[in-house]
């Protein structure tokens, strides 16, 4: 029987994965993502979903204010303003960096 305590069979899958996972405020205006998780208090949990903000939806980045304001993203047909700290909260995996 083989022993792979360490699993490194497994390295290259689990880095290919990590690649393609950041958060919201990462995006460059006119990409895209899928939403993964939503790493937040309850409250912030609760107010992001209501925005239309869930697991598994699509969301655009539209454009970023100046000197680290807000930034515009379309979730569906809704478009909000987020701030860069709320924007941290939402875990996303690469869409399409295709451009409006």
């Amino acid at each position: 029987m083989r022993d792979n305590k360490n699993h490194s069979y497994l390295t290259p899958t689990i880095m290919a994965a990590a690649a393609t996972e950041f958060t919201l405020n990462r995006l460059d205006p006119g990409e895209s993502g899928t939403i993964l998780a939503l790493e937040a208090s309850e409250e912030l949990y609760q107010r992001l979903v209501a925005l239309g903000l869930c697991i598994g939806k699509s969301v655009r980045l539209l454009r970023r204010a100046r000197f680290g304001g807000p930034l515009h993203v379309r979730v569906g047909t809704t478009e909000l303003m987020l701030r860069t700290r709320e924007a941290h909260c939402i875990c996303l995996m690469h869409g399409s960096s295709a451009k409006l």
